[in-house]
């Protein structure tokens, strides 16, 4: 949604990129007004993908889902140490032109600088740098690693080691979303 807001040149895109690019987190009130726009405007079924980031905007979007009449079904945390997040990171390409975001050593042959979708110029992104890293790293640990206990807590936490292959994440991903289970 914030790079949606970004590719549109809102002031919203724009101010979240400043400090993200930083590696500082966009304000909780901004990120969950963006949230709950985004939900009035769609169906019930969604999966968020870094979000919710600290226990306020956890909070809210409880709130906003169940004022829906609706509930959380699950919760992925993917496990991965910080060393492992540090090689992805230094390895990540992101194409100038479609966006797209590769890892060097997984997707693209050795020396590749062309996108293999669009054709566009790969290259890393202005935040992808061991400070940066650093400070995120600092903003997980303090804002965000309670979400883990939080989510335990209520049952919904399901815990998946990032480490694995994508194709074996991914899998146990489907598996835990096995529409028998919930009211997907």
């Amino acid at each position: 949604m914030l790079r949606e807001e970004l590719r549109r040149q809102t002031a919203l895109g724009i101010e979240a990129e400043r400090l993200t690019r930083n590696g500082f987190m966009v304000p909780d009130a901004t990120v969950i007004e963006l949230v709950r726009r985004w939900l009035s405007e769609h169906p019930r079924k969604f999966v968020f993908d870094g979000f919710p980031r600290t226990l306020v905007q956890a909070e809210a979007l409880e709130k906003t889902v169940s004022q829906k009449r609706s509930a959380l079904d699950i919760v992925f945390f993917f496990d991965v140490s910080d060393e492992t997040i540090f090689e992805r990171v230094m390895n990540r390409v992101t194409c100038g032109q479609c966006g797209q975001s590769f890892s060097a050593n997984l997707h693209l042959a050795p020396g590749q600088s062309v996108c293999p979708g669009c054709g566009g110029a790969l290259g890393r992104r202005a935040d992808d740098t061991p400070e940066v890293l650093e400070h995120r790293l600092v903003e997980y640990r303090e804002n965000t690693e309670p979400l883990v206990a939080y989510y335990q807590k209520r049952g919904l936490l399901w815990p998946l080691s990032a480490a694995e292959s994508p194709d074996q994440v991914f899998a146990e991903i489907a598996a835990a979303l096995d529409p028998s289970k919930y009211s997907l």
